[in-house]
């Protein structure tokens, strides 16, 4: 324990881009390892990216069919089968409070491998994963790590928005992801949670490129002052409303549904104004979840909004999808929402929440076969486990 809390002390004190210096060091004094290598994830969740001094001179690895993207999906630590007598090499998922960073890579001696010294190293890979949060404030070593090709500016502003793309907590596991991942314009989600209460947004603005953009960061920011100024549901909608309206006259408005979750009891406080849309998966049983359509925010000047309520139980899974997603139409016309998202959703019920996102959008491309997509398509899954 005193070895684990100075690789802490080390990290903390550490020049933001040395932090896989000081935890090479470590792994090295305390397991003898020969070779350690970072990679996160890219923000189309198809590659992992290596983490060096000039970016992109690593060709990246898969995340579907890699030792490392083992690792990733699992999110346990996975021994490679022996290349070489004595040695052992170790990938491990580096992971902060649900969200799925990236996986570090050890080269070291077999006998180190003992279940006690692969979960000290996940130890080490926890916090080397809160450090780099941190980190990412002052240096774009690791940001540059987690794209696979440029960012579109308005995407830029995107993923800078977002809070994460899964989070966990003893009641709940929740993921979520954006597509075309490095050209993203008007959707996008939020999560904030206390004590108390989850509270999730989603939105999708008006437009394309930069006008989406600016248009989101306006509505996230509006609703998260709101939030953070102590307003209910009702009330953050209305500031966003009024903020939206303020700015752009009516011209562009944005959708959001607003969801509010307690954590003792599964009641759920929810302002649909626009789309997106939810459905719930109860056993092997998927059904849309219909709210009363309020009008988008920043379509007039004062639009009051009314909350509704419902309660979900221990196992439900609920599932969020934007337009892209709902009203993507196959080659013969079909809206994917009517019936193939439920399939897919079914499909894909013992993934874990964070895993549900990437695999609907992937059924999703191929259920539009040649037919582009339009729009953004996000997707956000969350399952609720309760209170025990």
């Amino acid at each position: 324990m005193d070895r684990f809390a100075a690789v802490g002390r080390a990290l903390r004190n550490a020049a933001p881009h040395l932090l896989l210096d000081v935890v090479t060091g470590a792994l090295r004094e305390q397991y003898e390892v020969e070779r350690v290598e970072l990679r996160l994830a890219d923000y189309g969740l198809t590659t992992l990216q290596r983490v060096e001094d000039v970016p992109f001179t690593t060709e990246p690895v898969s995340l579907h069919d890699s030792p490392q993207g083992r690792a990733f999906g699992s999110q346990e630590p996975y021994v490679e089968p022996k290349a070489v007598q004595g040695t052992a090499t170790v990938h491990l998922p580096v992971t902060v409070r649900g969200d799925r960073m990236g996986v570090l890579t050890v080269t070291l001696p077999e006998e180190h491998c003992s279940r006690a010294h692969l979960a000290d190293m996940q130890g080490i890979c926890e916090a080397l994963g809160h450090e780099i949060l941190v980190a990412e404030r002052d240096t774009d070593l690791y940001l540059l790590a987690r794209r696979a090709n440029r960012l579109t500016l308005a995407a830029e502003m995107q993923w800078q928005l977002l809070p994460g793309r899964s989070v966990s907590r003893p009641e709940f596991s929740l993921g979520a992801q954006l597509e075309p991942a490095y050209a993203i314009y008007g959707d996008n989600f939020d999560w904030s949670v206390s004590a108390h209460h989850l509270t999730l947004t989603v939105t999708n603005g008006m437009g394309q490129g930069m006008e989406a953009a600016l248009l989101s960061n306006l509505l996230v920011n509006a609703l998260r002052n709101a939030r953070r100024a102590g307003l209910d549901l009702p009330g953050q909608a209305s500031l966003a409303d009024q903020a939206v309206y303020a700015q752009y006259r009516g011209e562009l408005h944005a959708s959001v549904l607003l969801l509010r979750f307690d954590l003792a009891t599964g009641e759920v406080e929810a302002v649909d104004a626009g789309s997106p849309r939810m459905w719930r998966l109860r056993g092997r049983s998927v059904e849309s979840v219909d709210f009363d359509a309020q009008l988008p925010l920043g379509m007039f000047e004062e639009t009051a909004y009314v909350a509704e309520r419902l309660r979900i139980e221990p196992g439900d899974r609920l599932l969020i999808g934007s337009d892209g997603v709902f009203d993507a139409v196959s080659g013969a016309g079909e809206r994917y929402g009517e019936r193939a998202l439920a399939r897919s959703l079914s499909a894909h019920r013992l993934l874990p929440a964070s895993q549900v996102p990437q695999a609907v959008l992937r059924d999703l491309g191929e259920y539009r076969g040649e037919v582009p997509l339009e729009d953004d398509a996000l997707v956000v899954c969350l399952d609720w486990f309760g209170r025990v």
